[in-house]
């Protein structure tokens, strides 16, 4: 499927308030977890079902439930807060976290923890990180659900810098989509959320300072392999 940049109203009124520089810390984690919410619906529009009977008080009545085990992969630390909101919403989804950093000197994703088994349980998985900025983690995040042989997986993100979607794309080219013009290097780590997020999200957003919105997709994306 195509990259989808969230239009919703509600996700771009939540998404100005989540970028202001005075957004208090108990805000902050209260709107991601909100945009969270819309997206973890966006990112399973397309899921299978399959037909199911359940008794009601009057009588037995047709019903669908999901045919997919769904399964959240937060990038830690930063993912931690979507997930939490995703399992608000499907408390039976399964989670692996995939501990990754930014090696300063070459900017590379440097790996240190990862407990994903061969046995996962997953058939659609989603890959959380509030922020794709030069798609580093993204991409390795991505490759560990390839190699583990989950058969959909899909990337979910509160703000993407072009760069970094561009970079996704070129890694896995069966993630298509467009951007609008590449961040400059070294800005991509400004693309405009608060500063005030908590440990819950500081790792991956709190960096991120005011790019301007003709250099950063806003709102938010959902990317899907397979």
């Amino acid at each position: 499927m195509p990259v989808h940049v969230s239009t919703h109203p509600l996700v771009r009124h939540k998404l100005a308030r989540l970028r202001h520089r005075d957004t208090p810390p108990s805000e902050f984690r209260h709107l991601v977890a909100a945009i969270s919410q819309v997206l973890f619906h966006d990112a399973l529009a397309d899921a299978r079902t399959t037909p199911a009977t359940v008794p009601t008080p009057l009588a037995d009545a047709h019903a669908e439930v999901l045919a997919e085990r769904v399964g959240l992969v937060p990038v830690l630390r930063a993912g931690l807060g979507m997930a939490d909101a995703m399992l608000a919403a499907l408390p039976e989804a399964a989670v692996w976290h995939v501990g990754l950093y930014r090696e300063h000197d070459t900017l590379m994703p440097k790996e240190y923890y990862n407990k994903l088994p061969a046995d996962h349980g997953m058939d659609l998985a989603l890959v959380l990180d509030p922020m794709l900025a030069t798609g580093g983690s993204a991409i390795h995040a991505l490759g560990l659900l390839k190699a583990v042989g989950v058969a959909r997986v899909k990337f979910l993100g509160i703000i993407a810098a072009p760069e970094g979607v561009a970079a996704l794309q070129a890694a896995h080219p069966d993630v298509p989509g467009g951007v609008r013009r590449p961040a400059e290097r070294g800005r991509v780590h400004r693309a405009g959320a608060g500063r005030r997020g908590g440990p819950a999200v500081r790792d991956g957003v709190t960096a991120l300072q005011g790019v301007d919105d003709d250099e950063c997709l806003g709102a938010a994306l959902v990317g899907e392999l397979g």
